[in-house]
């Protein structure tokens, strides 16, 4: 008798809960109105404090949290961290930069642990389960960061992360006219993290869409995607936001497009045979 084929499980996540009002009011009608079922928060940002009330009249939505140490506001006093910030106190976003200070120097390593610390610390301080962990900007690519950010997450009983490695035939096969963007060298990083999730007990997607199209994560783009997912789990994450224009929003993306591909008709029609939900429940971490 022929063996039962894997389950196809899908993880639908908006990242940047708590950036700016427009990001969790899309955050919330992408939930209760389309196929959004996961989110995640950044603790430090002006509109943290809404997304959490969100997030508590809306349990079914899985929550992580969206470890931010580059482009965005610390949650740390600034002068408790300086390798880490810029004149104006914000997070440098010299990623490259900040990257080779972190690899070369202690202190930077040591202030960057208790960054991570204070973040892990704030969303607990929530009282929210943390369904997750991933990375603003993918910044836990960085090996001094991954080490760092998933020891604490085992510390936090968080049991599942990202792992942003995105299959470029799986993309193409649902827009050909897609970019060849992703770059080879993240790969051996990618398979660092893997290994680095292992290690601290982290369970992991199997896949993640959204590199090739972060910003502009189209409804027919999304519909087009899902019923070509293979078997096992796949994470895809979106940007969704009401309007662009708000501070700290990425320059160029598509925020209200991507919201409307989560609330499309035909999007809820081809996620419908499949299994969602959050991190814990798709990967029974």
């Amino acid at each position: 008798m022929a063996r039962a084929r894997p389950e196809r499980r899908v993880i639908l996540t908006a990242d940047d809960l708590g950036l700016a009002p427009e990001v969790n009011e899309a955050v919330e009608r992408a939930h209760r109105e389309g196929v959004l079922t996961a989110a995640s928060l950044m603790v430090g940002e002006r509109a943290a404090a809404g997304a959490v009330a969100i997030a508590r009249r809306n349990p079914r939505l899985a929550i992580g949290l969206h470890l931010t140490l580059t482009n965005g506001t610390p949650v740390l006093p600034p002068a408790r961290i300086p390798a880490l910030v810029g004149p104006d106190g914000r997070l440098r976003d010299d990623m490259a930069a900040l990257g080779l200070a972190l690899a070369a120097s202690r202190a930077a390593r040591r202030q960057l642990r208790d960054e991570i610390a204070a973040q892990f610390a704030a969303f607990r301080a929530t009282g929210l389960p943390c369904d997750h962990l991933n990375a603003h900007r993918h910044f836990h690519l960085h090996p001094v960061i991954a080490a760092l950010a998933f020891r604490a997450a085992r510390e936090h009983g968080v049991r599942a992360v990202r792992i942003p490695w995105e299959p470029p035939a799986l993309v193409r096969a649902a827009d050909p006219a897609t970019p060849r963007t992703q770059s080879r060298a993240l790969v051996p990083f990618a398979a660092l993290l893997r290994r680095l999730a292992a290690r601290f007990g982290l369970a992991a997607p199997d896949r993640v869409v959204g590199l090739a199209w972060s910003g502009a994560f189209t409804a027919g783009r999304l519909a087009a995607v899902l019923p070509l997912l293979p078997a096992g789990t796949t994470e895809i994450y979106l940007h969704p936001a009401t309007a662009g224009g708000f501070p700290g929003g990425a320059p160029g993306y598509r925020h209200a497009e991507e919201l409307a591909a989560l609330t499309d008709a035909r999007v809820r029609e081809a996620a419908a045979g499949l299994a969602s939900g959050g991190y814990a429940a798709m990967l029974g971490a």
